[in-house]
């Protein structure tokens, strides 16, 4: 029977979310922003400057996770590279949003692009041996979704309470009656900050997972120099799994949809829906109001529906939650008007719903690659989570720039101002700006679900998996351990 992890070791794995969850409020919500609506860049060029951030992700990731895959520590394959990435991770962030003043736009678009590289390197050389080490230390089919409900916590957690204090505390409403966010006296703040939550979350998970080292499964990979036909066949590898190529496209899809609404979040709630900071500031705990009855519904769910249905339903309730609200206010009257205090309520139900049901739909996915991680090894006799989850990593973050570039072209070519204050915009203007952002991630989210049915590890084949592959690990165990990885093949003639 496989080993379920101890509490400590879950919470140790999840807390390692919460500088993720930071980041991606950094990157999601406040950078796009800081550097059209206070710095002056234009969205079109901001946007370029994270299509080359992007560019060295295609290459970083790969690396980090080939490199992850290989490494030899008395610390494990993980944990030093986690470890390392803390530091210069903050620095990268504390960095961005302190650009020296009166320069020239273009000196400020390479600013952008360095620091953005800097971060998303960083970021990664910690978030891919943080998702393969979460794929290693937890075999059970439903003890590894667990594993990934007490990361999702944290992450929700950590993006709901920094948005919360950054609101509230940073970007207050100031008595000018002006926006909060307009606040460029508030960015250095926010930034140093975000920094010090990464480098106490990144710490505290690798002081937390460290005590699962000596229950690692161990691989003896056959010494090999690090280059590009090295990269190529550890990606095709894995690419060789349809189910492994179905996650990746609906992944690469859904986080696009998700990702264009974080990006004009902050519009919108400025200009969209003219919400204060101070009302800005409780969606996010209302989001944790939902978390605790997900993380303790996910495991009962997976327990009782195949994953694969489970995602279908879960990401299409996600994407309309998210959505149905501005496709109302476009099409409909049935709305109440801006600065009603019932239209705030509506919010909070929504995010309520958000902290409800995306977390389960999150966990789910991660507990996915994982599985795909066991047939890899079932299949290719090798262990490579750290591939795999790059490649993960990848599209995640090319998604989600992705979404910035198409979000920051969009802001221009409905000539969207810089700087300007609620209600000094055309009215359609701020029609525009809920058009581009509701209806067309609604349409093309809910197109993306069709990928599920590709999928093929199901819970039975999963059982299979994991029985021979404990069945591979015990013989080995008793014999010389070069033989604890043996071919597909000679599963199959048995």
């Amino acid at each position: 029977m496989s080993r379920q992890l101890p509490l400590s070791s879950k919470m140790g794995y999840g807390v390692g979310q919460l500088g993720e969850g930071i980041t991606t409020v950094i990157f999601g919500t406040f950078t796009l922003f800081f550097f059209n609506q206070i710095i002056g860049v234009s969205a079109t060029l901001t946007a370029i400057a994270l299509a080359v951030a992007i560019a060295f992700d295609a290459v970083s990731d790969p690396v980090a996770g080939s490199i992850s895959d290989r490494l030899k520590s008395r610390w494990g394959r993980r944990l030093p590279m986690m470890a390392s990435s803390s530091v210069p991770l903050a620095l990268a962030i504390i960095a961005l949003f302190n650009p020296p003043a009166d320069m020239h736009e273009l000196f400020y678009f390479g600013w952008l692009i360095v620091f953005a590289v800097l971060a998303r390197l960083f970021l990664t050389l910690y978030h891919v041996p943080h998702m393969a080490l979460g794929a290693e230390i937890a075999s059970d089919y439903t003890d590894r979704t667990l594993v990934f409900s007490f990361s999702q916590a944290f992450s929700t957690l950590g993006t709901a309470l920094f948005a919360f204090l950054m609101y509230s505390y940073v970007f207050p409403t100031p008595e000018d009656g002006s926006h909060g966010l307009l606040n460029a006296a508030g960015y250095p703040q926010l930034a140093g900050i975000a920094a010090a939550g990464i480098v106490i979350s990144i710490t505290l998970c690798v002081w937390g997972t460290k005590k699962e080292i000596i229950y690692l499964p161990v691989w003896e990979p056959e010494p090999e120099r690090l280059g590009f036909r090295r990269l190529w066949r550890e990606v095709t590898e894995a690419l060789g799994s349809q189910s492994y190529r179905m996650l990746l496209a609906v992944m690469v899809v859904t986080l696009l949809v998700l990702g264009i609404e974080g990006t004009f979040m902050a519009y919108l709630f400025v200009h969209f829906w003219e919400l204060k900071t101070e009302q800005m500031r409780w969606l996010g705990p209302m989001t944790l109001l939902g978390l605790p009855f997900s993380v303790v519904l996910i495991p009962h769910l997976t327990k009782r529906f195949d994953k694969r249905r489970l995602m279908a339903v879960l990401g299409a309730c996600v994407i309309i939650n998210m959505n149905i609200l501005i496709v109302l206010r476009l099409f409909t009257d049935l709305l109440p008007a801006n600065g009603d205090f019932l239209l705030f309520v509506l919010f909070l139900g929504v995010s309520f719903a958000s902290g409800l049901l995306a977390p389960a739909m999150l966990v789910t996915f991660n507990s996915m690659f994982a599985d795909v991680a066991d047939e890899l090894e079932f299949r290719e006799g090798v262990r490579q989570e750290g591939i795999i989850y790059s490649a993960r990593s990848f599209a995640a973050k090319a998604a989600g720039s992705l979404a910035t570039i198409i979000g920051g072209i969009a802001l221009d070519l409905i000539n969207f101002p810089k700087g300007a204050q609620v209600g000094e915009i055309a009215p359609e203007t701020v029609y525009l700006l809920g058009l581009i952002a509701g209806p067309p991630a609604m349409i093309v989210g809910l197109s993306s679900l069709w990928f599920y049915y590709f999928y093929e590890l199901s819970r039975e084949r999963m059982e299979e998996i994991t029985h021979i592959l404990e069945e591979r690990r015990a013989s080995a165990s008793h014999s010389d351990p070069s033989l604890a990885l043996v071919s597909y093949e000679a599963d199959e003639e048995q």
